[in-house]
């Protein structure tokens, strides 16, 4: 008994050690953390991951950028964003982002991509202007995590 209850303990904690994961996303359902409206696209969504917390969802990448430069987000926090195109999640951290003309929930324009590649075969980023990482992700000056 001893045995299997050491073996759970220890798989409980590989498994909070390991590496964060994007949180099933359910469209209709979750609401933003930023601006409360429900999630109805999953091609635009985004949400930040931290050990011992609930996920933060958004909708719109616009709203992502706005909740971070008035709340910004700890150290532990990964940040995922889904590829327009193919819909993967991935680490924000190298997403390629660029202001479209494309339609999303907030009207920010904001779509992210894998690479460079992903993004030139989106037919929604053709007219697009790059943007950077920092201008999604970056806390307001003077506040901290």
């Amino acid at each position: 008994m001893t045995r299997y209850l050491l073996a759970a303990c220890l798989s409980i904690s590989a498994c909070a050690a390991g590496t964060l994961r994007p949180a099933n996303i359910r469209l209709g359902e979750d609401a933003c953390a930023h601006c409360r409206m429900t999630v109805v696209s999953d091609k635009t969504a985004a949400q930040s991951v931290a050990p011992g917390a609930e996920p933060l969802i958004f909708d719109d990448l616009g709203c992502l950028r706005d909740y971070v430069s008035e709340t910004p987000l700890g150290d532990a926090a990964v940040v995922f964003v889904v590829d327009h195109r193919t819909g993967a999640w991935l680490d924000a951290r190298q997403a390629v982002f660029t202001r479209t003309s494309e339609q999303t929930p907030m009207g920010s324009g904001l779509v992210a991509h894998a690479d460079a590649a992903s993004r030139d075969a989106d037919p929604a980023s053709l007219h697009g202007a790059p943007v950077t990482a920092d201008f999604i992700l970056q806390p307001a000056k003077g506040k901290t995590p």
